[in-house]
């Protein structure tokens, strides 16, 4: 079967053959790679063009794009897959057929691996391993010269990272005494402004009797944000700080008999029950992101309507009145409004 691949540099592999074929030039590679990354879907001329040479096409773009896909097309009849690109009225279109990219197998594994988490850590550990050996580098990297590869490098890297994240979370559940504190901290600084990096080392360091060292985890991580951004950490990690500080006399787990922290439920390991608190926490961090945009949203339109009924002290009273009154309802019984994360800036 064919593979176009494009989870590091962009080639075609024959697995029957085991051959591989590399387009030469940075032009041909970034033009297989955008009929790679709309496969199924016409590219049109103009965007083709803007992603072989962006502000500066050549005076004829259309008849320089269809002398590279021409040598695109002669490369690829060598692989034996038949016709691969047709040309549409309004541009090119690769059709796959029975070929297949690694950017979807990679898609498929870690989906099944995230299926599998909950129920069998230790085959969704093998899952999600088997999707990250797909990468053989940084997606699209020898293509980043226009806008649609660059942002589906963008997509496919933070994908890769989400996958990563998960390996180390089924790791922690289905062998808790595992020591991969050493590479937590390293991706700690490899992705210094992903949260979750720092969650899961504070795990790994608690489980291993280290609880000092996870305070220190989160000190490092505050100080980071602070420093960089501005805010503080989110609330999964706080609250990953509070657990540690409320399990630091019990955290040396190798003197307990039963492998618990004391308040865990029967048959919990500690690994898993932080885990559990960490999820809870950010599926409730994404309730308030999603409830402050709608909130947003709302205020938005009441500026709208307050501005179409007046531009005088009628539609400045209507406004007024009815952003009181949306604050209102999102008010909770006594603590003020439920939302207090900043609003999204207007579109």
């Amino acid at each position: 079967m064919t593979e176009f691949r494009i989870l590091g540099p962009v080639e075609v592999h024959d697995d029957r053959t085991g051959r591989r074929i590399v387009p030469q030039g940075s032009k041909q590679r970034a033009l297989l790679a955008a009929l790679v990354v709309e496969a199924g879907r016409t590219l049109t001329v103009d965007r083709l063009a803007d992603e072989l040479w962006g502000d500066e096409p050549p005076r004829r773009a259309a008849n320089a794009v269809q002398a590279h896909v021409a040598r695109l097309r002669r490369m690829l009849s060598d692989s034996g897959g038949g016709e691969w690109i047709s040309t549409e009225p309004m541009g090119y279109l690769l059709r796959l057929g029975s070929a297949t990219t690694d950017a979807q197998r990679f898609q498929r594994l870690s989906a099944e691996g995230r299926a599998a988490a909950s129920t069998d850590p230790a085959h969704a550990t093998e899952l999600l391993g088997r999707a990250l050996a797909v990468w053989r580098g940084p997606a699209l990297a020898d293509c980043l010269h226009g806008p649609l590869c660059t942002a589906e490098a963008e997509r496919l890297e933070e994908h890769r990272l989400a996958a990563l994240e998960k390996l180390y979370e089924t790791r922690l559940r289905s062998a808790p005494h595992e020591d991969v504190t050493g590479e937590l901290e390293r991706l700690t600084y490899e992705h210094p402004l992903r949260e979750r990096f720092y969650d899961l080392s504070m795990v790994a360091l608690c489980v291993a009797g280290r609880p000092a060292e996870a305070l220190g985890v989160y000190e490092r991580a505050r100080k980071l944000l602070v420093d960089a951004l501005g805010v503080e950490p989110g609330p999964a990690l706080r609250a990953r700080m509070e657990a540690t500080i409320r399990h630091a006399p019990f955290a040396d787990l190798g003197t307990m008999p039963s492998g618990l922290l004391p308040g865990m439920p029967h048959g919990m390991s500690d690994a898993a029950a932080l885990l559990d608190l960490g999820g809870t926490v950010a599926r409730l961090r994404e309730r308030v992101d999603e409830l402050s945009r709608e909130q947003g949203t709302l205020l938005r339109r009441i500026d709208e309507l307050a501005a179409a009924v007046d531009g005088g002290a009628q539609g400045r009273e209507f406004g007024g009145s009815a952003r009181r009154a949306a604050r209102s309802s999102l008010a909770g019984p006594e603590s003020g409004p439920v939302i207090t994360r900043p609003m999204p800036p207007a579109a």
